[in-house]
């Protein structure tokens, strides 16, 4: 994960020949099918864990006074995705194409799972009209990441930092009663909102980017294919969750 992450702020050649051009869309055509079927696939694993009784049993529950409440493999889903991917930051040093493969699949499968309480929380209707504008946001920023001449270097190490905040934020809205109140609630998904709205036009730009220094090395193509994958998917479904708070009717 660590080698995703670095070396992205060089300036891309000032001009490319058409061989480049149609290797960069070929790549970044990859990136997004890739994208597109890890969506599908959480949306899928979503809907039978939050609609099939056998299975939303084994992960979603009832507490004693009617609260909507995760099962202990509720909650072993539930940050699957953090461990896997905070562990790949100290066993993928030297990555392979198969092994981010792996990682990918293992991390959208564990966010599909979790994503089912969203069914139980929220209507149908709403979850695919949220669906619909997040995947229209996401395709303006992504554009504007690709076509924009500023360098959005700098603005990415803010919104790094940003998501750290966002996350100890949320733990404590979870876990401190006292911090359960609904302007905090409010602030935390706004923030969210922009800053995944950000990560989307940054992290498109760095792929961008990343192309150029890699040479044509296929194992650091098909490396950067499933990390950039990986970067969007996550930034799409962090936007699809704090735009439902706004959006999303309740059950």
């Amino acid at each position: 994960m660590s080698d995703f992450r670095n070396g992205y702020t060089r300036t891309a050649p000032a001009s490319a020949d058409m061989a480049v051009d149609a290797g960069l869309r070929a790549f970044m055509l990859g990136v997004y099918n890739k994208l597109a079927l890890g969506l599908l696939v959480a949306g899928v694993l979503a809907y039978v864990t939050g609609n099939v009784p056998a299975v939303q049993q084994l992960l979603f529950g009832l507490t004693a006074d009617g609260r909507l409440a995760l099962t202990p493999l509720g909650m072993v889903v539930q940050f699957l995705p953090l461990v896997l991917l905070f562990g790949s930051m100290f066993f993928m040093r030297n990555p392979t194409a198969g092994g981010v493969n792996l990682l990918y699949w293992a991390v959208v499968a564990s966010i599909g799972a979790g994503l089912g309480i969203v069914f139980l929380r929220y209507t149908d209707a709403s979850i695919a009209s949220t669906f619909f504008v997040t995947a229209a946001a996401f395709g303006g920023l992504s554009l504007f990441g690709y076509t924009t001449k500023r360098d959005l270097g700098p603005l990415g190490t803010f919104l790094i930092m940003g998501v750290i905040g966002l996350i100890i934020a949320s733990l404590v809205f979870m876990f401190l009663p006292a911090a359960q109140n609904p302007v905090f609630y409010y602030a935390i998904n706004a923030v969210g909102v922009l800053i995944f709205s950000g990560l989307i036009a940054y992290d498109t730009q760095r792929l961008k980017l990343a192309y150029y220094q890699l040479g044509g090395d296929r194992n650091a193509m098909g490396v950067m294919t499933g990390f950039g994958a990986l970067s969007l998917f996550i930034n799409f479904i962090n936007l699809f969750q704090f735009l439902l708070a706004f959006m999303g009717n309740r059950e």
